[in-house]
């Protein structure tokens, strides 16, 4: 499990922290991106939703100069699988990037 430090020294999961964003709102998109390929897959927000709150760290990516993305992977909510690429930015919010059937 991968673990992140939270203000007040609380130890997350990131998986924890990513809920924690979407939850509280704390997100952007990547746009027009994001939205086209939710579209090209015939997703709606309540799916990338779902996948967030059930599934799980399907990879984490690193050699990005702008920091680590991570590959969630769940269900949708008619139980398809799907993968949400997502990172946590520098300001702090939770960046949607792209989203995609498997």
């Amino acid at each position: 499990m991968l673990w992140l430090w939270s203000k007040g020294g609380n130890i997350l999961s990131v998986i924890d922290k990513i809920r924690k964003k979407v939850i509280g709102k704390e997100y952007e998109f990547t746009i027009p991106h994001f939205f086209e390929e939710m579209a090209a897959d015939d997703l709606e927000f309540a799916d990338i939703k779902r996948v967030i709150e059930t599934g799980r760290i399907g990879r984490k990516f690193t050699r990005s100069p702008r920091g680590t993305r991570y590959e969630i992977v769940g269900r949708s909510t008619d139980e398809r699988e799907i993968g949400v690429i997502c990172r946590i930015k520098s300001t702090g919010k939770l960046l949607l990037i792209t989203v995609y059937a498997l």
